[in-house]
């Protein structure tokens, strides 16, 4: 015999960040065309899409400090705006609504650096997290 429960309390509703039509816009433009991304997030600095793709590209080219530095300044800003749209702390932060995809990509990336610099309680925090907001991000951020 199974016995399945379920949970009777209320779950938090999913958290979406507003689309940004011109940081995205610029965002793209300096990627496609190789253009400048710290352009994009000293004109768009609340915009974590911006840190994330910074942060990224360090990672990438080894630079972790610098990649911790982007990821953290990126992650911030993104709670900024996720507690501004209704966050209390907890719930879903869907990876599907793109809005929301540079503060993941930051949380993922701040967990990364932070593995990579030793700090290992603090990238077991990130992953834990970036689980939490919506599993599937992680799936697809660790590819």
């Amino acid at each position: 015999m199974s016995v399945s429960h379920q949970n009777l309390m209320p779950e938090p509703p999913a958290t979406l960040l507003a689309e940004e039509p011109e940081p995205a816009a610029e965002l793209d433009a300096a990627v496609r065309d190789g253009g400048d991304v710290t352009a994009v997030a000293a004109h768009f600095p609340a915009y974590s899409a911006a840190w994330a793709e910074l942060a990224e590209r360090a990672l990438g080219n080894g630079e972790v400090v610098a990649a911790y530095a982007y990821a953290r300044t990126g992650y911030h800003r993104g709670l900024d705006q996720l507690r501004r749209n209704g966050w209390k702390g907890f719930g879903p932060v869907p990876w599907s609504h793109l809005p929301n995809r540079g503060f993941l990509r930051c949380l993922h990336a701040l967990g990364q650096a932070a593995d990579q610099i030793g700090e290992s309680d603090e990238a077991a925090r990130c992953a834990t997290f970036l689980r939490d907001c919506d599993p599937s991000a992680a799936d697809a951020l660790d590819g």
